[in-house]
Parts: C-alpha cells; structure tokens; sequence
C-alpha cells in the first residue's frame, strides 16, 4: 500500500492545489481555460504521439487489454441505457449520468500508470487512450442522440468535432509512425519529448482548477447511480475480466487504473454543448475526483 499511495499521492497533491488555484482564481480567470487549450491541443497529444511513435507496443497484450477495458465500457454503458427508465431521470440528467460512467480522466490515468511501471506502464496507458478515447466519444454523442437532448444542427457539429479530436488523431499519428518505422527523427524526438513531459502535471493542476466543491452539495439519485458503476462496479467487473484473460502485471494494473479512473472534467464542457445537465455533470466530475483519491489507491493494493 506505501508504494501505491507513494507513487498516487503526488498526483492527487497536484490536483487539490489545482483547487486551491482555483478557489482563488489565481492567476486571473481567464489564465486557467487558455491553459487547458494548450494542454488538451498541444502538450497531452505531444505526449502520445512522442509514447506511441517510439513505444515497443509487442510488450503491451493489445488484443486482451481491448476486450477488457472495451467490453467493460460496452456492458456498463448498455447496462445504463436498460435501466434508464427505473432510474427515472430527465433526458438531460441521464446523459449526465452517462458520461460520469464510462468516460475517465486521461491525465490521472497517464500519470498514474507512469507512476506505477514507469515507461512500460506509460506505453501500456498510451494503448489504452488510443483504444478508449474514440469509442468512448462516440458512445457519449450516441447518448445525447438518443435521450433526445441534441439538435440535428449540433450533431453535426458533434461529428465534425470527432473527427477533429485531438487525442484520436495524436493516437493516429503516433501509430502511424510506429508502424511506419519513421519514429520521431532527429530534434523532433527531443522537441515531443520536451512538450509531453510538461503536460501531465499542468493537466493534474488542470484538473483540480475545473473541480467545483460547491456542487458537492447535490447528492442524489443519478449521482448514487453514477458513482457507484464508475468507482466500485467497473473496477470489479474488470478486475474479473483481467484474471480470466490472464493479463500480465502492468496490463492488469493499467486496465485496472483506467476502469476506476474518475470521469473526465470535459464532460461538463460536452453537457454544456450537447443539453445535458451541466450542474448535475459538475457535481459527478467533483465528487469522483475526489473519492477516487480514497479508492484508486485500495482497488490497487487489492491486486498487489
């Protein structure tokens, strides 16, 4: 359990003076959102394309870790959508709901995985973004079609944004590099290296800043729902599917990471856009967060 705090505890530090930043609104309010372009558009893609495009993926059991981390998202994300109706929840609430189940916080994830198993880990977290992130966009438009809460003008939009995520296509072009042999030649290995490094802790901080601890206040039936699949049953789910596939160490830990990850702060941005509940959003993103700082930390040592 002490290597396991020891390797999570600074990456939870990075998070809560995130918060405290941005209770003060330090250094301006206008600072922290022209940050968080910098991260998500530039520093966390330099990241994965520098992992992907020099990574030795033949370590990483693509295959197996696939299945688990896709077929946990798919089983939870179906299991939902059946329930929707007992749970009884507004369109808007439910697609709120939604999100806080099945996506998850990239920079934690990356963080935590480098943390555990170093580059190895790193590499394996990388495989699992490339993996996760199309499929878990598309599932969460899926739902806002569905509930009905999006405009045939904003679909489009929505697709158009798919297409241009920036995470799906720094994936693309770290596997095409990989695959291509052409790696990261000359400066630019150096350069990629030097923006990723800086993208992790800034999106820790990140992180902590979008935290909103005055919508901790809204306890309900939708938040009980979220949180429950996302910080107790998906962990267990795929804590089950990894021993069955027999997945090694690092892939188990990985997938383990990832499956209770909390859920990503963007999805208030894409409840704000879409017409989900975006107070409801605020209120599952801050309480993940920081329960996820009691119970990544347990769901690890369970497997240690």
């Amino acid at each position: 359990m002490e290597s396991i705090t020891g390797a999570l505890g600074p990456l939870f530090l990075l998070i809560l003076l995130g918060t405290v930043l941005g209770y003060w609104r330090w250094p301006s309010d206008t600072f922290w959102p022209q940050m968080e372009r910098l991260i998500y558009f530039v520093l966390f893609p330099a990241m994965l394309v520098g992992t992907l495009a020099t990574a030795d993926v033949t370590q990483v059991p693509v295959g197996r870790l696939a299945l688990v981390l896709l077929g946990a998202m798919a089983f939870f994300g179906l299991l939902l959508w059946r329930l929707r109706g007992w749970l009884r929840l507004a369109p808007a609430a439910f697609t709120s709901v939604f999100q806080g189940a099945v996506r998850f916080n990239t920079y934690v994830g990356v963080a935590g995985a480098a943390a555990l198993h170093g580059s190895l880990g790193a590499t394996t977290a990388a495989v699992a973004v490339a993996l996760m992130v199309p499929v878990v966009n598309v599932m969460c438009v899926a739902s806002f079609v569905g509930a009905g809460t999006l405009g045939s003008a904003s679909l489009g939009k929505s697709v158009m944004a798919l297409v241009k995520n920036p995470l799906i296509l720094a994936c693309l072009v770290g596997i095409g590099l990989n695959v291509s042999d052409i790696g990261l030649p000359g400066w630019s290995h150096a350069t990629v290296g030097l923006l990723g490094r800086a993208a992790l802790p800034l999106g820790l901080v990140a992180v902590g800043v979008a935290l909103r601890p005055a919508a901790l206040l809204r306890i309900d039936r939708g938040v009980l729902a979220t949180n429950s699949v996302k910080l107790l049953l998906m962990p267990a789910f795929v804590l089950i599917l990894t021993w069955i596939l027999q997945l090694d160490p690092v892939s188990r830990d990985v997938a383990l990471l990832f499956a209770a990850l909390p859920t990503a702060t963007s999805a208030y941005i894409l409840a704000r856009q879409l017409g989900g509940d975006a107070e409801l959003m605020a209120a599952i993103i801050t309480g993940q967060t920081l329960l996820a700082m009691l119970t990544l930390p347990l769901w690890l040592k369970l497997v240690s």
